[in-house]
């Protein structure tokens, strides 16, 4: 029996990032997704691995990155790669989220960055900040790598929010937009709906409800 749907945030409830990252690379003739090369190199330990983990702040991070990705070929600010991050929301989503409000548990397991909370990221983001709170409260919990220091994919983190959930991983919906982070809730026992496009991502998540959400 299912008794809760988990959701990822960036990439699932909003629009992914890459592709934000691909129309940097383009602008600053840059090869194709060495964004996410970057990130994907050393994926414990690296700059966007601790940033997440809330181990270094952002200048840290800064840092770190430039001299990640001038190892591989092109100096790239790591403050410039942040504020690529703000996806667009995808209303579809939230309406499914509601739809499934107070039947099932549902939880918001994200990789997030707490350095994020500054006042000047605030200053700049503040509609999308309120946006996507209000999103945040139809979850009955958020579980988020920068405050529980252990992020997806580590195993981990998907026993410890369904501890939190009251669930066991064998009722549980996980949506995800990367498949490293599904294969090991997988493992776990999970159902898992790798998102690509919305549509398609809702109609397999409808096929595993009783009930009607699109």
């Amino acid at each position: 029996m299912i008794k809760a749907v988990f959701w990822d945030f960036g990439g699932v409830i909003t629009s992914s990032p890459f592709d934000s990252f691909n129309i940097y690379e383009k602008k600053h003739n840059l090869p194709k997704d060495i964004t996410r090369s970057i990130n994907s190199a050393n994926p414990d330990n690296n700059a966007w691995a601790k940033l997440e983990r809330n181990e270094i702040d952002q200048q840290e991070f800064d840092s770190l990155f430039a001299t990640e990705s001038k190892a591989m070929g092109h100096s790239i600010p790591g403050k410039e790669v942040l504020t690529l991050l703000k996806g667009q929301i995808r209303p579809e989503m939230v309406s499914a989220v509601r739809a499934i409000k107070d039947k099932l548990i549902q939880g918001c397991l994200t990789n997030n960055i707490q350095s994020m909370e500054d006042q000047q990221f605030k200053k700049n983001n503040s509609e999308i900040l309120i946006a996507h709170q209000e999103i945040l409260k139809l979850f009955d919990f958020v579980f988020e790598s920068s405050k529980e220091k252990v992020r997806k994919p580590d195993p981990n983190f998907y026993k410890l929010a369904c501890q939190k959930g009251g669930v066991n991983p064998n009722e549980t919906i996980f949506l995800d937009d990367l498949g490293i982070n599904l294969k090991p809730a997988k493992a776990l026992g999970m159902k898992t709906i790798k998102v690509v496009t919305a549509d398609k991502a809702l109609q397999e998540l409808q096929n595993l409800l009783d009930f009607t959400i699109v």
